[in-house]
């Protein structure tokens, strides 16, 4: 299971930093992402993490604003979000599978468990 939390209201160029926390589920080998979803619209891809392979990547529309890492001894991944725009309004959620392949980072149906999304309003 993954939960995610870390969410509100920000005014335009402030931060956020989400978590996603997992039980009975190690983020060890693992792949995780976030996700994000505006109303109407599909969910798309906004950073990916393999710790295990030291790989990071972020959708062009934040990179340089945001940070994926991965606190190992909480089994935690963090997403820091900076400079937040109005376009960066969505709900954000938290995925991970095992398989970790990287050129599916962007695929939905690719991974195993979501979280229930945090809401992010700029």
């Amino acid at each position: 299971q993954l939960v995610e939390s870390g969410g509100g209201s920000v005014l335009p160029g402030g931060s956020l930093r989400l978590s996603c926390a997992a039980s009975r589920y190690s983020f060890n080998g693992a792949c995780v992402s976030w996700f994000r979803q505006c109303p109407g619209k599909e969910r798309e891809g906004v950073s990916f993490l393999y710790f295990g392979g030291g790989l990071k990547y972020y959708d062009d529309s934040v990179k340089g604003r945001v940070a994926i890492s991965l606190d190992r001894a909480k089994n935690t991944v963090y997403l820091d979000l900076g400079s937040l725009e109005p376009d960066d309004t969505a709900m954000y959620y938290c995925t991970a599978r095992s398989r970790c392949t990287v050129s599916t980072w962007r695929t939905v149906s690719a991974y195993d468990f979501w979280g229930q999304g945090t809401q992010v309003t700029v």
